[in-house]
């Protein structure tokens, strides 16, 4: 159970690193991992449990008392991002239609559970940030598969109902169960049960980029400018996440541990549970865009966390 423990915190340490080499292990094994794709949303479904054990229903009480910051940030993930995202697709690659929507997909997944990890390295608002976690997950299974039918739908054929099946499966009733579970032990799972499932549950993240990854091998070991372009847009439209979640946050002059929470909440994705989606329902091309986004997410992370440290004080946890 020690060894466990030491590689929980070793991948929370190196998370910048440790899900770009899934990426790469993917690509150079990716016959090997393919075999895997299967079992991906099984798997994520266990990920999504583990991370919900922390979470309670009772957590947005009282953030909903001054619900501005949670409204913008859902604003941010789901209307502005997918916008930007579908006119940069557009502006630059208007012939094609796979390549826009999986620019769209990357950006209408919801918020990612690891940013809790960064939030609570940096002093961060957990409350907040649980919630808008729970509200996002929770809508997932309906917020998702609209989106990708209103503003690419016209281009590409998205099936919107078996969308919904498989993101309730992986993402809706995993999730449910976990925060049930936290509700119904008056927290007692999360200081129990989450600790010993932590690492298994990064061996399942890192197994679901490593599987995602090799569908992407093809493209990834043939890159073209096009494709170095696609890079590019994601990484901008990434450090936009991150910047406007800030920027509305500094705004609205809220406390610091919101602007913390804000900015990881706003520019992390739950990038994985887009990439099954782009391998259930779409050609290969989809998912270049939406697996790309692994090489930057992490990295993005600890670069706003050290401009948070700078320019807003910001401090790490003990």
């Amino acid at each position: 159970m020690r060894f466990m423990r030491s590689f929980n915190a070793f991948v929370e340490k190196w998370m910048a690193l440790v899900t770009p080499f899934c990426l790469f292990m993917g690509v150079v094994f990716a016959p090997q991992f393919s075999r895997i794709l299967f079992l991906v949303p099984y798997i994520f479904a266990f990920m999504t449990f583990c991370g919900s054990l922390g979470s309670r229903f009772s957590d947005i009480r009282r953030v909903v008392q001054h619900p501005l910051p949670l409204f913008l940030s859902v604003l941010i993930l789901h209307a502005v991002l997918p916008l930007l995202a579908l006119g940069a697709g557009n502006l630059f690659f208007p012939q094609s239609p796979y390549i826009i929507t999986g620019m769209v997909l990357e950006f209408v997944v919801p918020s990612a559970v690891v940013s809790t990890m960064w939030v609570s390295i940096y002093c961060g608002s957990a409350p907040f940030t649980l919630s808008l976690l729970l509200i996002d997950t929770l809508l997932a299974p309906l917020s998702v598969p609209f989106s990708l039918h209103l503003l690419v739908g016209s281009n590409v054929q998205v099936d919107t109902v078996g969308m919904m099946k498989e993101l309730l499966l992986m993402v809706g009733i995993p999730a449910l169960v976990g925060m049930t579970l936290n509700q119904l032990t008056g927290g007692t799972v999360k200081q129990t049960l989450s600790p010993r499932l932590a690492p298994f549950g990064k061996i399942a993240l890192m197994l679901v980029v490593c599987a995602n990854s090799s569908k992407v091998a093809p493209f990834i070991r043939n890159m073209t400018p096009r494709l170095f372009a696609v890079a590019g847009a994601i990484l901008l439209l990434a450090v936009l996440g991150y910047a406007l979640g800030w920027a509305f946050a500094m705004v609205l002059k809220l406390k610091r541990e919101l602007v913390v929470s804000m900015t990881f909440g706003c520019g992390m994705r739950n990038i994985s549970a887009g990439a099954v989606i782009a391998a259930a329902y779409f050609p290969a091309e989809v998912m270049f865009p939406v697996m790309i986004g692994t090489l930057f997410q992490q990295v993005l992370a600890a670069c706003f966390a050290q401009l948070l440290i700078k320019r807003c004080g910001v401090q790490k946890a003990a």
